[in-house]
């Protein structure tokens, strides 16, 4: 394929991501369980301290105002330019396999295997950092004020609200995802990831692998959140994160470039 920029520095084009994307899901599909576990264990820290970040640089304050809310964001980014550069296995990210699925790349199973695992593994990441931040001393003052507020803010929304977010919030998760697999420089990952990141942290919307640490970590603050609370948080934003980013996404773009037939040069 011919490239418009003679240094080869040039943003690939929306069907040559397409293809990028279908490849990494074969890829991620066909990851032998040990890097797997790993990778998927360190996403979930990486997301993790993109939400403690996140949380400290929202602490402090009664109510979030719109800049506060954009700092926020921007300092949530953190996580996924963590997995995304440094590589890791996201579970929210892993949606896009669908691709590979509907090109017939990657069967169901093997599909399914991706998701449990690495939704586990991003879990036992997670939950790992709770336990580490809680034994920091880190959640005494304003920083633990904060991480209660979340917790007890995501378990008053009721389902339908949890499942609209987590809709809008994993079709810019996978939006970023996707813009980033058009740039060929690290910083324009980065500045590709930055953007929609921060616009779903600053709306307010919902994202199940952070919630895997923002609620068990409100909890460990002294939160009045049940467990089932916790679930009935997760299972709503979990569904809307499969529907915002296998299907918002993924599965549009697959509609609008059909079945890979070109390699991105």
């Amino acid at each position: 394929m011919t490239q418009i920029s003679p240094t080869g520095l040039d943003a690939h084009k929306p069907a040559e991501i397409a293809l990028l994307i279908e490849q990494a899901g074969v890829t991620k599909a066909r990851l032998g369980l040990v890097p797997l576990i790993t990778l998927s264990v360190l996403a979930g820290v990486f997301i993790s301290f993109g939400a403690l970040f996140f949380t400290q640089v929202t602490a402090g304050f009664d109510t979030l105002s719109g800049p506060v809310r954009l700092l926020g964001g921007a300092a949530f980014s953190l996580g996924l330019i963590l997995v995304v550069v440094g590589g890791g296995e996201l579970f929210t990210g892993n949606a896009m396999i669908v691709m590979a699925v509907v090109d017939r790349r990657v069967t169901i199973l093997k599909l399914l295997r991706n998701w449990s695992i690495v939704f586990a593994g991003n879990l036992a990441g997670s939950l790992s950092t709770v336990l580490l931040v809680a034994g920091s001393g880190l959640l005494e003052g304003a920083l633990g004020d904060r991480a209660i507020a979340i917790a007890e803010a995501k378990v008053t929304l009721s389902p339908v609200e949890a499942l609209c977010r987590g809709i809008l919030c994993n079709a810019l998760v996978c939006l970023a995802i996707w813009l980033a697999a058009s740039a060929r420089t690290t910083m324009g990952k980065i500045m590709s990831i930055l953007w929609p990141i921060t616009a779903f942290v600053a709306v307010g919307l919902e994202h199940s692998i952070a919630n895997l640490y923002l609620i068990p970590v409100g909890m460990a603050a002294g939160a009045q959140v049940t467990l089932a609370g916790m679930v009935g948080n997760l299972v709503p934003v979990l569904i809307g994160n499969v529907i915002g980013g296998a299907g918002g996404v993924a599965l549009s773009y697959r509609l609008a470039y059909g079945p890979p037939t070109d390699k991105p040069s």
